[in-house]
């Protein structure tokens, strides 16, 4: 989900000048305390101020030193000498600024401040030296002196933005790497500047200068031992003017982008023609993806989206007058399409997919093993259950699961709220969610980080619930711990490191389908207004949130993005941030560079897990190492032989020529596309139903929670049916 709207950790605006709320139960102390050092103990005293090496003039061509505190810094001090410093002097700068009880009275003592940080020389103010994430411009030099430690310059257009950084160049500058790595941004939290009425949580002016000062940092201390520095991940530049990829990835994605017209043009005569819609995922290939886009200038019965919304899609497009829907996805899409068709009245309508062949999801298969059974055969004995069920999920699992266990479908933006909902709305539930096993870590990480909140923040996020309930609900929340997305599994220890080294003061989106790293990460950069974690549809609009931000303040900037999802979703990136940007070209001189990063891999193939689709084929790769491969695109592009992929091979079944042929051949007279059709179910349950009957009922449960944010009294009845009374709570 996206916790942008949901959680009190929600992300600000990208504000640097973001003020913070005021804590009223200090004394008032007029007398400035920055670069007085009264914190340290008297036995220290000494020794300190023998080991401060002031230096008055900067070593010829070097970044202007200024002759006050700023330019003291520690040398030629032992490991135990020094440790204490920056942490000393943070524990001023708090005691200072707590110190005083008047709101304006911070402000003044933060633009005093301000005017003792000396400007930057207009070499240094360069677009590579700003700091991502602010609404003010910021400027950040670095360098290491000749006894390793650290050197600072910042400046700022806004003088509160200015005071900000004079305070962190106050405490840093000067200091060893190590001292520098060490910080936390949790460690500024006490940090309180500025005027009331302002949430807490926004300190993205510490924190997105801190990241950015360790960044530099490590790329110092890495530049002077000589290591060979990280390849940078492939990437797409989006300006007013143009598209320019970097990386042969990124090449990759980028030649569809402007497409074939003719191509264009054919598709567009043949949809009017034969009145048909299109449904298609995010990850469609960037060719398909670019053909579509375009298409949908000329015919509005083209909708991409994410798999919550391509049903709803389907039925509009037939209530407008198509006679068929052609689906661009995974098998399961169309099977929700098809279902809701038909439970919408339009089973005339014929549903096609995109290929004569199994279209799978590694999801989907991991949710159609017997083990999956086992685990719900588990949940079907510990009453009263309800099983929460991604909707990457053939209907054939839907219908099983929900005659063993109570079920209601799950998407990836109402996962949180659904889980919430539902324990506040049955007494002592026991929820057991799958098959993906790092969405399901994710949400037990996520509700214990919510413990840590006060109940005010948590009633934000639910009204229903506080510390105490939160903290109950964890041990009767279970997850199925054997499935996992082939693209999301990409995103590891391996490209986490990367983007700590090379990133971290980028903007983050994840999905929450990414692993534990990944989404700690992302959520770290959340809080400080920099990331997003979320379904494919909450990253695209964060995306444009932030674009439009940056149009809005009417300032040269540059947004790097790290997209955490499958590289499909470029497409529809690119077109809405050329929207904004072209919208904005007329009327404003600004430049603004969009730059989409894309951690993939070079490496060709894909390991699939214990649960994977046995349509697979296998090679050899080394010695004694047997991978499946995954089918779709040639080689596996995109993929990693560790495991993982970046492009979904599955997706990329659905070609363009797929679509064309199956449009061309209908109607279906002579039977051609009997392999394409998504046919309806005609087996049945264990219980002797129809298996396309129970399968939609977990998707209708799914539906009215979405319209009424309640689970139905129908499914709470289930729920309690053979466990209690079966009344509403």
């Amino acid at each position: 989900m996206d916790f942008s709207s949901s959680m009190a950790i929600k992300p600000s605006s990208s504000s640097c000048s973001s003020l913070f709320a005021i804590s009223r139960t200090q004394n008032s102390s007029p007398k400035p305390l920055l670069f007085n050092f009264h914190g340290i103990p008297r036995n220290h005293q000494n020794s300190f101020f023998k080991s401060l090496k002031c230096i008055q003039s900067p070593p010829p061509g070097s970044l202007p030193s200024n002759p006050t505190s700023f330019s003291c810094s520690a040398v030629t001090l032992s490991p135990t000498q020094t440790s204490y410093l920056p942490p000393r002097k943070l524990s001023t700068l708090v005691a200072e600024f707590q110190s005083l009880l008047e709101p304006l009275d911070r402000v003044k003592r933060l633009l005093h401040y301000a005017s003792l940080l000396p400007p930057l020389p207009a070499s240094s103010r360069t677009d590579s030296n700003r700091v991502m994430g602010c609404t003010a411009r910021v400027w950040l030099d670095a360098q290491m002196d000749s006894e390793g430690n650290i050197r600072f310059w910042a400046d700022s257009d806004s003088e509160i933005t200015k005071g900000f950084c004079a305070c962190l160049v106050s405490v840093l500058d000067g200091a060893g790497p190590e001292e520098v790595l060490q910080l936390k941004t949790e460690d500024l939290a006490a940090l309180n500047v500025g005027l009331p009425g302002v949430e807490s949580s926004r300190v993205n002016t510490w924190h997105n200068v801190l990241i950015s000062m360790q960044k530099r940092t490590r790329a110092l201390v890495a530049q002077k031992e000589r290591k060979t520095p990280f390849e940078p991940f492939p990437s797409l530049v989006i300006t007013a003017e143009g598209i320019q990829p970097k990386g042969t990835y990124a090449e990759a994605q980028a030649r569809y982008l402007s497409p074939d017209k003719l191509k264009v043009k054919e598709l567009v005569h043949v949809l009017k023609e034969k009145q048909i819609g299109v449904v298609a995922h995010f990850y469609m290939d960037p060719e398909v993806q670019g053909i579509l886009t375009a298409a949908q200038k000329e015919w509005p019965h083209i909708h991409i989206s994410d798999s919550l919304v391509m049903a709803d899609s389907a039925v509009k497009m037939v209530k407008s007058g198509c006679k068929f829907i052609t689906v661009l996805g995974v098998d399961f899409m169309s099977e929700n399409v098809r279902a809701i068709l038909d439970q919408a009245g339009f089973g005339e309508v014929g549903v096609y997919r995109m290929s004569n062949e199994r279209i799978g999801c590694s999801l989907a298969d991991a949710a159609a093993t017997p083990d999956y059974m086992n685990y719900l055969e588990s949940a079907s004995n510990s009453l009263p259950s309800l099983h929460v069920v991604y909707i990457n999920t053939s209907l054939e699992t839907k219908a099983y699961s929900h005659e063993l266990v109570p079920t209601i479908t799950c998407t990836s933006s109402n996962v949180v709220p659904t889980i919430l909902q539902a324990f506040a709305q049955v007494p002592d539930l026991n929820i057991w969610y799958g098959p993906d096993s790092y969405m399901g870590a994710n949400i037990k990480e996520l509700f214990q980080q919510m413990t840590l909140m006060s109940d005010e923040e948590i009633a934000e996020i639910h009204p229903k619930h506080n510390r105490d309930s939160i903290k109950s609900l964890l041990p009767r929340l279970h997850y199925y711990e054997n499935g996992t997305c082939i693209v999301h599994h990409l995103f590891g220890h391996e490209v986490v490191e990367r983007i700590n080294e090379m990133y971290c003061d980028a903007f983050l989106t994840a999905h929450f389908e990414v692993p534990g790293e990944m989404f700690s990460l992302a959520m770290e950069a959340k809080r400080r207004g920099m990331g997003v974690v979320g379904s494919t549809q909450n990253i695209l609009d964060f995306i444009k949130q932030r674009v439009q931000e940056a149009l809005d303040r009417n300032v040269d900037d540059h947004l790097q993005f790290v997209l955490g999802t499958e590289s499909g979703m470029v497409t529809s990136i690119v077109a809405a941030v050329r929207s904004l940007l072209d919208s904005s070209n007329s009327t404003s001189s600004t430049k603004i560079n969009v730059e989409i990063v894309f951690p993939v891999s070079s490496d060709s193939m894909t390991k699939t897990s214990t649960s994977a689709s046995p349509a697979l084929i296998s090679v050899k790769a080394g010695d004694d190492v047997i991978l499946p491969v995954v089918p779709g695109v040639a080689s596996g592009e995109g993929c990693s032989i560790h495991g993982g992929c970046a492009s979904c091979p599955y997706m990329k079944m659905n070609s363009l020529s797929s679509l064309l042929n199956v449009c061309h051949h209908l109607p279906d007279e002579r039977n051609n596309l009997k392999a394409y059709e998504t046919e309806r179910f005609k087996s049945q349950t264990p219980q002797g139903k129809s298996i396309a009957d129970v399968g939609c009922q977990p998707i209708l449960h799914m539906r009215h929670f979405q319209a009424k944010k309640e689970l139905s009294e129908e499914l709470v009845y289930q729920v309690l049916g053979s466990h209690g009374n079966g009344k509403l709570v």
